[in-house]
């Protein structure tokens, strides 16, 4: 008789420690408090800093990237919380400017 070899369904093969939190399906409300700048290459991205609504970190504030229109105090549905966006850095660091 063969011996049968249990598999663990929870885990996904090459699935990073964040990946999990994602696959729950579960999104956490955030109101967006200030409009932080404009990013990436072509300022298609805005920074927010919003406070967590519910969840483990109810209260935290954070800050995001968000593309799209964003206003203050629009509600985002966060797929996770742990992480944070760089700040934006105000001087130009390289190049002909430097």
């Amino acid at each position: 008789m063969a011996k049968q070899q249990k598999t663990k369904t929870n885990e996904s093969k090459g699935a990073s420690k964040g990946s999990e939190k994602l696959s729950e399906g579960v999104a956490v409300p955030a109101i967006v408090e200030a409009i932080a700048g404009r990013t990436g290459t072509r300022g298609e991205i805005t920074q927010v800093k919003c406070r967590i609504l519910q969840g483990r970190n109810k209260g935290k504030q954070m800050r995001r990237n968000v593309r799209g229109t964003i206003s203050k105090r629009d509600i985002l549905m966060l797929r996770e919380t742990e992480i944070e966006a760089r700040k934006i850095q105000k001087t130009i660091r390289k190049g002909a400017f430097s």
